[in-house]
């Protein structure tokens, strides 16, 4: 194991998350955030408290003691397990009905656990696969489900051997679903959340302080400060003061009249004020504003001024001057416009009252169910809703929200913004890929459990591994294995799978053209890459932190592929690719027991000196940086070899000079963009390099008139970044006229090749203020 990888797996960097997750429940504005906060300070200790325990394993794929890998984790931030398992839970109400007194078993879980293995409970397990009437929201839940298959189905030994395997965790994991119907969609739709969670969130939606503040002003303190002023007005012997050019008061003097009524109108003043005083505490009027001088100075002043001295009076001159001035006396037009003005912003409805409608109109369907349109969601806010906001349109923002739970087809989703980046993607492929793989099992009852299975097992989070493990695969779940006899490979689904995972891989493309495929949807695309029977050599990206100093086989495998695809192209000129790899010698490499790619991480780690500087010592995670960098530039991160497999050449001649010239903009726009940090700024060179390499390989599909309008347009673009970026911009060019790039990645007129990681600084870094 390498220090790097050691280090992430450590301590450190669970107490480092305790420290941060500390600070901002402690720090933090809001209350919702600092009792998330809370809940994290939670989840960190229980992962020290286990690796201190040495219950915990981190960076094993089994890291909890005495517990098989297809248990579903609680899993922290970076790939951490708490310990907890997921399926574990007290008994709901409805479980706790269904609980015989004498049933048999040392825990509530358990007793009801075996009393589904009874005749009644495998009776209603019966009944809900045949009716669909379940729920899976953790793996787990299905695994009775199955059983009470295998029996209906009289594979009694299959059945038995389960029980078997399941019987050491019946104490503590629920094996049952919930009983009401899924609403999970057809797969011809997916939806990103389910209508509850997104109804929550907009429920949780408050003003902000300041906002609320201004409304305050507006609605309570502007009407009694104007009157308040009125007050003094009244007072006035003479024409009202006001201020001049020079900023002295003109005009007459406050109390020196005392209307007949000006004591009954001070004191209903004075008594509304203390009473709005202790409702709306949200404004602060500063103790020498003219609201508090006036204010002040009226409750001294229970039926005329002789409380008062000649300066304060004064003050009370001024004030009047001062808000005159500004507002226009009271009664006036001026003050009457602006009041009015402000009575109309004042009565608009707040985000907070709108998203609460919305979320009531959302109350009508399933909590885990989806939205069949938003058109029954949006319209005008009636008068029932709220009357002051009667006939207010619902914001446009507000309903992009709640189309987070709307099914329509992953294309629609991405073009309304819900779907946004790659890792949204993965999250809503499963919702396809459950369908196409259960569409090879005959038997109904059987495909739905499947599908649903699969749905949950893909929102399982992943483990930090070491040592080249992998994460825990469907089939390893003992129900799912056992139902492997009885799916067919059918022709009908494997090309169902083909071709969606032709569509997502050209939609990922169109959409995303900057960023690689991240680590979710690789997973997604090879489960249906298996599926369509095709054989894909698909890549994960590896954190330079844990990076095990070598690759499995699929790594060089994918670099063959990419190194014929794009022989003679500027990809491969560009980043001076190998012309072949030669065939695999009869000599295997092993570590930790698995067959590894030695001779192609040498060819990594011998390219990866050109960003390494003199100065750099090796081991660091920087070094591992340079060294994966060199494997994605290899591969592609997948490009090629979905590329290839998938026929997708001519699609792509048709769409590359677009993809290209979107991935280089997206590459300037992020330079253009301050760092806040030093961090920030490494992050931001290096996803800047990632996106010119994906802008890079699509334009070595464009015929060369095509690449010249794409090399014609980033040089406009990057004009804003000035000589900083100037050398990635000639590189490139010199590349495309034929030059050649140097062992250092420089060409002869001056041009650098650009990387993302570098053990050193960076020549692309801004310079230090």
């Amino acid at each position: 194991m390498s220090d790097e990888a050691r280090a992430t797996a450590s301590a450190g960097y669970a107490m480092g998350r305790l420290e941060r997750a500390l600070e901002r429940a402690l720090t933090a504005d809001d209350l919702a955030v600092r009792r998330r906060a809370a809940a994290r300070v939670d989840t960190w200790r229980n992962v020290l408290d286990g690796m201190a325990s040495g219950r915990l394993a981190i960076g094993s794929r089994t890291p909890v003691a005495d517990t098989p890998a297809w248990v579903t984790l609680e899993v922290a931030h970076g790939g951490f397990a708490t310990g907890r398992y997921l399926a574990e839970a007290p008994l709901r109400e409805d479980e706790l009905a269904r609980l015989p007194e004498d049933a048999p078993g040392e825990t509530d879980r358990e007793r009801l656990n075996l009393w589904f293995l009874g005749d009644d409970g495998l009776a209603e397990l019966g009944q809900a696969l045949r009716t669909g009437n379940y729920r899976i929201d953790v793996p787990e839940e299905s695994a009775l489900l199955v059983v009470a298959w295998l029996l209906e189905h009289e594979q009694y030994a299959a059945a038995l051997d389960l029980t078997s395997e399941l019987r050491p965790l019946m104490h503590r994991l629920r094996f049952t679903p919930t009983f009401s119907p899924s609403s999970a969609p057809s797969g011809a739709v997916v939806r990103l959340q389910p209508v509850g969670e997104v109804r929550s969130t907009l429920r949780q939606a408050t003003v902000r302080p300041r906002i609320a503040a201004m409304l305050e002003t507006l609605r309570v303190w502007n009407p009694l400060y104007d009157r308040l002023v009125a007050l003094w007005c009244d007072t006035v012997d003479d024409e009202l003061p006001e201020l001049t050019a020079d900023g002295a008061v003109a005009g007459g003097w406050p109390c020196r009249v005392w209307p007949d009524d000006w004591v009954e109108r001070r004191q209903q003043w004075l008594d509304e004020f203390r009473a709005a005083a202790e409702v709306h505490q949200l404004s602060q009027r500063q103790p020498k504003s003219n609201f508090a001088r006036l204010q002040a100075a009226l409750e001294r002043c229970p039926s005329d001024s002789s409380a008062l001295s000649g300066r304060e009076v004064g003050w009370i001159r001024r004030a009047l001057a001062n808000t005159i001035q500004a507002h226009g006396a009271p009664g006036s037009e001026v003050r009457a416009a602006l009041r009015t003005t402000q009575s109309v912003v004042a009565a608009q409805p707040t985000y907070a009252t709108l998203a609460h409608v919305l979320s009531c109109r959302m109350d009508r369907f399933p909590d885990d169910g989806g939205l069949p349109t938003l058109d029954a969601i949006a319209g005008e806010v009636t008068g029932e809703e709220v009357p002051a906001a009667a006939g207010s349109e619902m914001p446009s923002h507000l309903l992009a929200k709640a189309a987070r739970a709307l099914e329509a087809p992953i294309g629609e989703l991405v073009d309304r913004g819900v779907i946004s980046s790659g890792e949204v993607l993965a999250r809503v492929l499963p919702q396809i890929t459950s369908q196409l793989l259960a569409a090879n099992i005959e038997d109904p009852s059987l495909a739905g459990v499947y599908a649903q299975t699969y749905a949950a097992f893909r929102r399982r989070r992943s483990l930090l591994l070491l040592n080249l493990e992998h994460q825990v695969r469907f089939d390893e779940l003992p129900w799912t294995s056992a139902v492997t006899p009885y799916r067919d490979q059918r022709a009908q689904a494997t090309r169902a799978a083909a071709q969606s995972l032709r569509e997502t891989t050209m939609l990922a493309l169109t959409a995303f053209p900057q960023t690689i495929l991240p680590n979710p949807l690789v997973r997604e695309l090879g489960a249906l890459a298996s599926q369509a029977d095709l054989k894909v050599p698909l890549v994960e990206e590896v954190a330079a932190d844990i990076f095990m100093g070598t690759f499995t086989q699929k790594w060089r495998a994918a670099a063959a592929v990419t190194s014929r695809v794009l022989s003679g192209t500027l990809y491969a000129q560009y980043y001076a690719l190998p012309a072949a790899w030669p065939a695999l010698e009869q000599r295997r490499y092993l570590r930790w027991g698995k067959a590894t790619a030695d001779d192609f991480a040498e060819v990594c780690g011998r390219r990866a000196r050109e960003a390494r500087s003199a100065q750099s010592s090796g081991g660091s995670v920087a070094q591992n940086g340079t060294v994966l960098e060199q494997s994605q530039i290899l591969t592609t991160h997948n490009l090629a070899v979905l590329v290839d497999a998938l026929q997708l050449t001519d699609w792509l001649r048709e769409v590359a000079p677009d993809l290209s010239d979107r991935a280089f903009a997206w590459a300037v726009q992020r330079q253009t963009q301050p760092p806040p940090t030093w961090i920030s700024e490494l992050q931001g060179i290096k996803n800047t390099a990632y996106a010119w390499r994906q802008a890079i390989f699509y334009l070595s599909f464009c015929d060369e008139a095509a690449q010249g309008e794409v090399l014609e347009k980033l040089g406009e673009r990057s004009g804003v970044l000035g000589p900083r970026f100037a050398p990635a911009v000639a590189g490139l060019r010199h590349l495309a006229a034929g030059d050649r790039f140097n062992a250092e990645g420089r060409t002869a007129r001056g041009g650098r090749r650009l990387l993302g990681w570098s053990a050193g600084p960076h020549w692309l870094a801004r310079p230090a203020p």
